[in-house]
Formats: structure tokens, sequence, C-alpha cells
């Protein structure tokens, strides 16, 4: 018995050691940045009132122009369906915000049917193959908050994306609410490296 309860101590506190590090990954992570020069920018989607994106989609858009206009990569991706009764997608309601600030139609991506990070990458994914825009785009950099960042990376990286991160740094979540997201995040990403993200995101939705 002494045996199987020092087995089961050991084995929780590699457990909260594991997710521990891992939460600081996140952390880590979600202060860096990506490359001078990518194919595309894939900004994850957030929610949206009526057309009009939330904060903190709002956050990564302006994140995502401030790439585009520095010349970071031609093309935006916008990303994200709606819930059932709303009139606008998170993707069409992105893509109306950048156009206001002077991106060309021409150039954006709407990705409009995710309700997932794993839906939505996986859904460019495919993209890459049959839009004019994406083809022959090898190389990808992901805009959405930093504790959002790494399994972001993750994700794209379990569908074959050369991919790279840059956060938002004006996120409006406190600090209270971010710290609760980081340590949510790490735990969501301890578990996805063991099983599959893929996997994850069947099980949880």
């Amino acid at each position: 018995m002494r045996r199987i309860i020092n087995f089961v101590a050991l084995a929780l506190g590699v457990g909260v050691l594991y997710a521990g590090l891992t939460t600081f990954e996140v952390w880590r992570v979600g202060g860096s940045d990506g490359p001078v020069a990518a194919d595309a920018i894939v900004v994850m989607g957030a929610a949206q009132y009526d057309g009009r994106p939330s904060p903190l989609l709002q956050a990564r858009l302006d994140h995502a122009l401030l790439l585009w206009e520095k010349g970071v990569a031609p093309v935006i991706v916008v990303t994200g369906g709606n819930q059932p009764g709303d009139r606008f997608t998170e993707a069409s309601s992105s893509a109306a915000y950048l156009e206001s600030a002077g991106v060309p139609p021409a150039v954006i991506v709407q990705e409009d049917s995710s309700r997932s990070t794993w839906e939505a990458i996986n859904a460019v994914r495919q993209m890459a193959w049959t839009d004019p825009l994406l083809r022959g785009a090898a190389t990808y950099i992901f805009v959405t908050d930093p504790f959002h960042s790494l399994r972001t990376r993750l994700i794209a990286e379990e569908n074959g994306f050369e991919a790279t991160t840059s956060a938002t740094q004006t996120s409006p979540m406190g600090a209270g609410t971010a710290f609760s997201k980081h340590v949510k995040e790490g735990l969501g990403v301890a578990a996805g490296r063991i099983i599959g993200f893929e996997t994850l995101w069947k099980i949880t939705g």
C-alpha cells in the first residue's frame, strides 16, 4: 500500500511540474514575436457584436494591421464563423474592420465557418490549396493574444504549417483574467501534447 501511495504521489508531482512548466512556456511564447517576413498573416477569431469586433478581436486586428503596414506579409487571413442567430461572422466583421482601416479587400481572405482554434487552422490549411492568394504560401504568422499563442502555434504545426506567432500587446484583458487564461491554456497545451490537439478538440469542442 505504501508503494502505491508513493507512486501516486510521484505521478501527481510529475503532473503538477509538467503543467507548471507548460504554463510558464505559454507565458514565455506569448511575449515573443514572429519573423520580419512571411507569406500570410492569420488573425485568430474572437467575438463580434452585430458586425462590430469585440475589444479582444479588435486588439488582434490592430496588431495584424500593424504587421501588414510594416510589410511583414502581403495577405491577411481572418477567421471565425458565427453563433446561431448572428447576422455576421467573426471573419466578415474582421474584414470590414480592416477595410475601414485601409486594407484593400483584394488582399483579405475570409475563413468564415470555424468555431474553435482547431477548426479555424484546419480550414485555413485546406484553403491554402484552393485560394489564389494562399496558393504557394509557405510561411504564416498567426496573430492572437499572448495566452493563446503557444496553443495556436502547436495546432498550426500539427496541421503542417511552418508557423510562428505574433501576439497583440493591447489586449483588453485585466491581469487577473489574463493569469487564469494562461493557467487554463497551460493545462490545455499539456494535454494536447500528450493526446494530440485534434483529439483534444474532439473531446472538449
